[in-house]
């Protein structure tokens, strides 16, 4: 009995750790449950607008600082504009910094967000004379039902479609490449071959031979000849029909 005992204090010392484990795993599940819960609680409290143009020399921390006085920020994103706009507006004496063409903009309150849109969108966006956006224009828009995650889904998809499209341009690019560097040997090895008939021509005229490589002996072709059979002459019928006579007079001892 004692050693029964002694048995089952030591199968339940061994289960007492997992079932701490199994305890402790049940309550991280559930604490990150709840964080995800309350992060989804409040991304549905939050407002996107969408800004169609921004404005020369204007950068995410000039925005943030223009915007954050009429509510509480929370991501921003611009789009920067094409590589080659930018060269060619550096060529002409502008700008040399980054430009952006549009931007999003996620308050942490969607009322504040559709009401800083009512009220910016085509009014002056002002501050000082000195400043280098006090004549521009506010193009905003609230987007309603807009969440941060579509925005960052369409850019993985545009990134996507753009690594994608790069990559035929660069196979086609490839094949027309090779395809021109197969012709170009090809043209050297021909140039090669009319060199070296140039020079045997040349040896054979400081030899006094006048004999001249036609065409045919450049490229002389094999002809195979077969055994033909041979045509019946005039008068084969007849042969043939007195052959079978004769036979037919040898086999069966008629006179012919």
């Amino acid at each position: 009995m004692v050693e029964e005992e002694l048995v089952k204090t030591e199968d339940l010392t061994k289960e007492q750790p997992n079932v701490e484990l199994d305890d402790l795993k049940a309550e991280r599940k559930e604490r990150r449950k709840r964080r995800l819960l309350k992060e989804a609680a409040k991304a549905n409290k939050r407002g996107v607008c969408y800004l169609s143009r921004i404005p020369p020399r204007m950068d995410p921390l000039k925005l943030r600082q223009l915007l954050s006085q009429y509510g509480e920020l929370e991501r921003i994103y611009l789009t920067p504009e094409d590589p080659a706009a930018n060269v060619h507006r550096k060529k002409a004496g502008g700008f040399r910094g980054i430009g952006f063409t549009e931007g999003w903009v996620e308050f942490t309150n969607k009322n504040v967000a559709k009401r800083v849109a009512s009220m910016l969108n085509g009014e002056q966006i002002g501050g000082k004379k000195k400043s280098l956006f006090y004549y521009d224009l506010w193009n905003i828009k609230y987007l309603s039902k807009f969440k941060w995650d579509h925005l960052t889904e369409e850019i993985a998809y545009k990134n996507a479609t753009r690594e994608q499209k790069l990559a035929l341009e660069l196979s086609a690019a490839r094949k027309e490449r090779d395809f021109y560097l197969k012709k170009v040997d090809q043209s050297r090895a021909i140039s090669s071959i009319d060199e070296r008939l140039k020079k045997k021509r040349k040896i054979q005229e400081a030899d006094g031979s006048t004999a001249e490589i036609s065409g045919d002996q450049q490229a002389a072709k094999v002809i195979r000849q077969f055994r033909q059979t041979k045509p019946v002459r005039d008068g084969g019928d007849k042969q043939k029909q007195g052959l079978s006579k004769d036979l037919l007079a040898g086999v069966f001892g008629g006179s012919s």
